[in-house]
């Protein structure tokens, strides 16, 4: 009797055990199955943590996260860029799709028996799948951001009175290409929102020849001359042309150009007539006669070596002759040099044959501004490419190596005034000079005429000064040296 009340007791315990077990198992899997409707612990979506949270909550964590506007910052200045504005958008689907499979895509019996071991692992990280526009984005920088951030470079300036400039201030322009990287890389991080934007220096370029222009004209207005100014500048990099003739604050007409008493300058075209008449090598006595006559500047070897060289009688208008085959209309020499040489001719051009200015032309030799640079661009095309009209128009006359010749001749005209005195110690300047007095002793005719080699651009100076009166050596060379140090400073800027 007692056996089988045990029994029954024993029977009945362990119906209440397997009722219990029943009970937590069925409890433990109610739990299991509602922890299925949310991600797993540790679960990352894009880099958001959305452990603990169903589809819908997931969903809304990840727009608020990647829809916070980036920051940028453009020096001092903070921008905010809202991700929609450059078409950035989530392909949620996708994700949730994936992270779906981290609490479902295994055989529910195998992990709910991981679940009551808590021996599941860590759930797979789902990677973020999100798109942009690059197009919209850098339309955003190059419209949006560069005009309204970016800083313009200020040129160099003239320093008020003088014919110097200060130097230019750097400007910064975004470097669109690697903000594109930057900003990419902040739209798809969900904690790093915020970039710098990396910045470049901008130069500004040389003042516009017409800024120079007025510069060279209120230096002449400031030195208080009051006769004829002349200014020619070929920048031979470029072709671009500066040239005027002034007087007391009025422009006078230069088509056609100024007619000028072209004076010891009228050598650099005797010059090239020899040459091109010379055999190879050259001889003796005419590099010594020309050396005599574009350093020394001496009349005598002029008239010599056209004598010897050009023509005994007509050497002068065969010089006349070659300028007139290159083009030069305004650019003659109708007589030698010597005391009491007779006139050879008589030459009318478009520039003497105005009748609205007047400078005291000798009927010798004559030029204009535009015709001794277009010479002096002929002669260092020559030089340096032994190209240009020289070659042209005396093909196997005119060789490279004979307008390289020319050049160190000129090169040899060493003094301390005129174009030379606007330049620093060692420029290479090819340049003849000269200047013309009358009966009196009364400078009225000046001028210097060059190619100016330096670091920053070559280029051909032309300058003829006269006054009816008389130029005043000091203060008019001194003018001139002005002029040439504000072009060769606005050629090589601080």
């Amino acid at each position: 009797m007692r056996n089988r009340r045990n029994t029954i007791g024993l029977n009945w315990f362990s119906i209440v055990v397997i009722l219990v077990a029943i009970a937590l198992l069925m409890v433990e899997l109610i739990a299991f199955s509602r922890s299925r409707i949310t991600y797993p612990l540790g679960l990352r979506i894009g880099g958001v943590p959305v452990g603990n949270l169903n589809r819908q909550a997931s969903a809304e964590k990840l727009l608020e996260v990647y829809n916070q506007p980036i920051e940028l910052h453009y020096n001092n200045e903070a921008i905010h860029l809202n991700p929609a504005t450059v078409g950035f958008e989530l392909n949620l689907e996708s994700m949730l799709a994936a992270a779906d499979l981290t609490r479902t895509g295994g055989p529910f019996w195998s992990e709910f028996w991981d679940y009551l071991w808590a021996s599941q692992s860590n759930p797979r990280q789902v990677p973020l799948d999100a798109n942009f526009s690059e197009s919209q984005l850098r339309t955003y920088l190059s419209e949006e951001i560069s005009p309204r951030y970016d800083l313009a470079a200020i040129p160099p300036r003239p320093i008020a009175g003088s014919v110097d400039y200060a130097p230019g201030v750097p400007g910064t322009t975004v470097d669109i290409d690697i903000a594109i990287f930057q900003i990419e890389n902040a739209l798809k991080s969900p904690n790093k929102r915020l970039v710098t934007l990396t910045l470049g220096n901008t130069t500004a370029g040389r003042p516009s020849f017409q800024n120079l222009e007025i510069l060279l004209k209120q230096t002449v207005d400031l030195a208080g001359y009051d006769g004829i100014a002349g200014t020619y500048l070929l920048d031979l990099q470029t072709g671009a042309e500066l040239h005027f003739a002034y007087q007391q604050g009025i422009d006078l007409s230069i088509s056609p150009d100024v007619p000028f008493s072209a004076i010891s300058t009228i050598k650099i075209p005797i010059m090239i007539s020899t040459y091109r008449r010379l055999g190879d090598p050259p001889a003796e006595e005419a590099i010594n006669l020309l050396s005599g006559m574009i350093t020394a500047s001496g009349n005598d070897p002029a008239d010599w070596v056209m004598e010897q060289f050009i023509d005994e009688i007509r050497g002068p208008l065969e010089v006349t002759s070659d300028m007139q085959a290159l083009g030069l209309e305004n650019t003659f020499l109708a007589g030698y040099f010597r005391l009491g040489s007779p006139l050879l001719a008589r030459y009318e051009t478009p520039a003497n044959s105005r009748i609205d200015v007047d400078t005291d032309l000798d009927p010798y030799n004559q030029t204009t501004l535009s015709d001794m640079g277009t010479l002096l661009s002929d002669l260092y095309q020559c030089e340096q490419y032994g190209g240009g009209a020289l070659v042209a128009v005396f093909p196997n006359e005119i060789t490279q190596s004979e307008c390289r010749d020319m050049v160190t001749f000129l090169t040899r005209n060493d003094t301390p005034f005129l174009i030379e005195a606007g330049t620093p110690e060692g420029t290479r300047i090819a340049h003849k000079h000269g200047w013309a007095s009358d009966n009196t002793g009364a400078i009225r005719t000046m001028g210097d005429a060059g190619i100016v080699y330096t670091p920053s651009g070559d280029y051909v100076l032309v300058f003829y000064f006269y006054h009816p009166v008389q130029i005043i050596w000091d203060p008019v060379s001194t003018l001139i040296g002005d002029l040439s140090r504000a072009i060769y400073n606005y050629y090589n800027l601080p």
